[in-house]
């Protein structure tokens, strides 16, 4: 039952005078004279009221005491509330329920602050129970509901973890709310996060699709932004034409920074049937979103705009009458045209403008037009001179490399969108080597991002080699690019990069970042390796305690994973 409370008139005011009171000050206000019952009249004129201030908190006590003590209880709900649905599930073990209860109260359960910290490990474990099939304990679930109130990052795999009862308790608890307006969709469906640790990709979700009738129109129309932004993206994945209908029905209606990022979403599941909606929004009023819809249809090697795109390039970029080079002649304005198209006339970068143009027309431009039109290989391509084609168009015969790091950075923005991994892998070439002055040789484009276009085993090769060349100090970005857990040459590389760097003498926090990712993406059967770089730092220092702590928490990491296999 509930409570509810029915006062007096009298007690009500009386309550509503101490409240003015104490808003005013006591002294600005008297305080009011004793009211109520004649128990309570009497304990007021009790009060000492030498000091005005203590003897309002002391009769504003008495009167809560008296407010509550006179509530009701109401009449609970007819009948009897239906239970939970059955959830056919098997319960998580033992120990892995022992775990789960660890990691949500953040506890490294050790002394000494040995471990990571274990909120970090939480994603992890609930990906890979998620992909084993398994269901928490009931006692567990509201806990996990908490957590992931807290942290909407935890909303998918916590939802579909929760499975029935935890919609069930989402109906009646407010705070849980969120869990009625939040998808899920089936595990194991991408290399990167968890993937590789959490084994069977198709392993039965309970609560994999839970929109039950009217569930989907509620998360789009109802949600919080961030749950509409989700529900959208997994709707694209599994059906990208009710995913665009869903759009196209509030897309007036939208606010532009909203549209924004909607669009955004409609990259999952992408197709030519997504053309005429693109065309249209890029007569959209925000810039932004006639930039996005612009970059999506440049994608689209088909599209309208990749072949208007194709034909501004063939203009700009020709080989050389010997084939030997290629001539740049960069647009000399930025006509309506372009800029319908996504090409701001403005250069947001400091670049100057004719430098941006053509870079936004070579990022936009198919790929395949360049080997197409000149029959020569991403990386002959890339083996040419580049120069200036001049006022005349002949370039005098030069090829000063004017344009080349304009041409290549266009490539590869262009190679990123259109996933095309010949390109990307032309562009990364062999791992980079330092120059004379112990530098990194730059690489056209973001490396992280064109490996990303690479299968994840390549990815992970290609990084290791990185690392063995030039250590960790520039490759935070690299390593996130790789799928978890890294693979064994990877791991054994990093763990060869620390022992350098200890023997150095660097400092472990120069090195923060990677290794706050190594303790959650290395691969737990690493933990010997670290153990003996442990073992063999200078005792007391922060090395020693820095893989002390890695060693700890790959250990708890594979103990971890081995409680979920069933």
């Amino acid at each position: 039952m509930t409570a509810t409370r029915t006062e007096p008139a009298a007690q009500a005011d009386a309550w509503e005078e101490l409240r003015t009171t104490a808003l005013l000050g006591t002294d600005r206000r008297p305080l009011p004279a004793p009211a109520g019952s004649p128990a309570l009249v009497a304990a007021a004129t009790a009060v000492d009221r030498t000091d005005p201030a203590t003897a309002l908190l002391e009769l504003a006590a008495l009167t809560a005491v008296r407010r509550r003590a006179g509530a009701r209880p109401a009449a609970g709900p007819s009948g009897e509330a239906a239970a939970a649905p059955a959830d056919p599930r098997p319960e998580l073990p033992v120990a892995a329920a022992r775990r789960l209860t660890v990691l949500l109260e953040g506890r490294s359960g050790s002394a000494g602050g040995t471990l990571a910290n274990l909120t970090e490990l939480l994603p992890q474990w609930l990906a890979t129970a998620r992909a084993r099939g398994l269901r928490p304990p009931a006692a567990l679930v509201p806990a996990l509901l908490d957590s992931a109130r807290a942290r909407s990052e935890l909303r998918g795999d916590v939802v579909a973890l929760a499975g029935p009862l935890g919609r069930w308790l989402a109906e009646r608890n407010p705070d849980w709310r969120f869990v009625l307006r939040t998808a899920t969709d089936a595990p194991g469906t991408g290399d990167s996060g968890t993937a590789g640790e959490t084994g069977s990709p198709g392993a039965p979700d309970a609560a994999g699709d839970p929109a039950a009738p009217g569930d989907e129109h509620r998360i789009w129309h109802e949600g919080l932004f961030a749950e509409r932004v989700t529900h959208l993206t997994r709707l694209r994945r599994t059906d990208p034409a009710a995913g665009l209908d869903l759009l196209r029905g509030t897309w007036t209606t939208e606010r532009a920074e909203d549209r924004l990022l909607f669009l955004d979403a409609l990259q999952d599941g992408l197709s030519p049937a997504d053309e005429p909606f693109l065309e249209a929004a890029l007569g959209d009023r925000s810039k932004n979103v006639r930039a996005t819809a612009a970059e999506l249809l440049s994608t689209l090697p088909g599209s309208a705009l990749a072949t208007r795109m194709a034909e501004r390039a063939r203009a700009a970029v020709r080989l050389a009458g010997t084939g030997r080079a290629l001539l740049v002649t960069p647009p000399a304005e930025c006509d309506a045209a372009m800029q319908r198209d996504g090409v701001a006339p403005r250069s947001p970068t400091g670049r100057g403008e004719r430098a941006w143009w053509f870079g936004e027309i070579v990022a936009a431009t198919p790929l395949r037009t360049w080997t197409d039109d000149t029959g020569l290989t991403p990386a002959r391509l890339l083996g040419l001179p580049v120069g200036d084609a001049g006022p005349d168009g002949k370039g005098a015969g030069q090829a000063d490399g004017t344009w080349t790091d304009d041409l290549r950075e266009g490539w590869a923005r262009a190679a990123v969108r259109q996933h095309d991994a010949d390109w990307a892998r032309a562009l990364l070439g062999p791992t980079p080597r330092p120059g004379r002055d112990g530098r990194t040789a730059r690489t056209a484009g973001a490396p992280a991002k064109l490996l990303a276009v690479l299968p994840a085993s390549e990815r992970a090769a290609w990084t290791a080699a990185f690392i063995q060349a030039h250590g960790l100090g520039e490759a935070f970005q690299l390593l996130g690019a790789c799928a978890t857990p890294w693979t064994p040459p990877l791991s054994t590389a990093v763990v060869a990069a620390l022992e350098r760097a200890a023997r150095s003498g660097t400092y472990p926090w120069s090195h923060s970042g990677v290794l706050g990712m190594t303790e959650r993406a290395l691969a737990p059967e690493a933990a010997p390796a670290v153990e003996a770089l442990a073992s063999d730092a200078a005792p007391d220092t922060a090395w020693a305690e820095t893989f002390a702590r890695l060693a700890g928490t790959l250990r708890f990491r594979a103990a971890m994973l081995a409680e979920l296999d069933v």
